[in-house]
């Protein structure tokens, strides 16, 4: 059985790419770049919300607790709280639900500071995952890229793209696109935490809002997406789990890096599904 060709497909596309498919219940596989270390971007949010649910599952916290988020001080974005003007209050699992719906940065450096990077970083050693780290909030990663250019994204020169210690996954948060497939088998196969947390986990990566990047490859009302993307500047990615009706179910997870500084990358995110697609469609023949 030939191998799909991803790095033609990659190229058409303008951009890098590498990925990591999966089936997540015979182990069955296909890479391309499978465990080069690569930024996650807002990615991060799902080993934050594993170590989220383990310390509910441990009486660490409680989800349903209520935490009051004051107007001034949240971490910069464009949904969820970051974007509200003024203060409020919800349950942590709703901080978490906003975190992967609409990746919401103000909900995610609220949850960092209450569970903390270093337990993230514990749990991520104790699954295993050794290449995967969180080393930078949402608003510490925003900031790096003005520190780094004198300015914000999404204006960036080209020139710019080179100094952003965002990209360099030594200094930013990082993992491969092995190792986030697998954290996502985890989570589908109940081994991430509780049988409850996980299946928790599934629905609100369900609810993730964003269509265009691996849901694209699947346009079917009887194929289930569910996923994470990750944005940063030339980077678009991807990872998630492809669940089909007949009971196979797909962890996948694919990042890019384009030739173009553009915010709108239309083809990029497009090629997340396609070249997706392409992996799934080798591993179900």
């Amino acid at each position: 059985m030939s191998t799909p060709d991803f790095d033609a497909l990659f190229r058409t596309a303008g951009v890098n790419g590498w990925l990591h498919a999966v089936d997540v219940d015979s182990g069955r596989e296909i890479g391309h770049g499978a465990d080069v270390p690569l930024p996650t971007a807002s990615m991060f949010k799902v080993p934050l919300l594993v170590e989220f649910c383990r310390q509910a599952d441990a009486g660490l916290l409680d989800p349903a607790g209520r935490m009051t988020v004051p107007a001034a001080g949240r971490s910069s974005g464009p949904t969820g709280i970051s974007a509200m003007l003024d203060e409020v209050t919800l349950s942590l699992r709703d901080l978490a639900y906003l975190m992967i719906a609409v990746s919401d940065n103000g909900s995610a450096d609220v949850l960092l500071a209450r569970v903390g990077r270093k337990a993230v970083n514990t749990m991520l050693a104790v699954l295993g995952l050794h290449g995967t780290r969180v080393l930078q909030s949402c608003q510490e990663f925003n900031d790096s890229m003005r520190e780094d250019t004198g300015h914000s994204w999404p204006y960036l020169d080209p020139d710019d793209v080179a100094r952003l210690s965002a990209l360099d996954p030594e200094r930013t948060n990082r993992s491969t696109p092995r190792e986030m497939a697998e954290l996502f088998g985890l989570i589908w196969r109940n081994e991430a935490a509780s049988a409850e947390s996980c299946a928790w986990m599934r629905a609100a990566l369900n609810k993730q809002v964003w269509p265009h990047r691996l849901a694209s490859g699947f346009p079917y009302d009887d194929v289930a997406v569910s996923g994470k993307t990750g944005t940063a500047p030339t980077l678009r990615t991807e990872s998630g789990v492809v669940e089909y009706p007949d009971g196979r179910r797909y962890a996948v997870a694919v990042f890019t890096r384009s030739f173009s500084t553009a915010l709108n990358q239309p083809r990029a995110d497009a090629v997340i599904g396609t070249a997706a697609r392409m992996a799934v469609d080798h591993l179900r023949r």
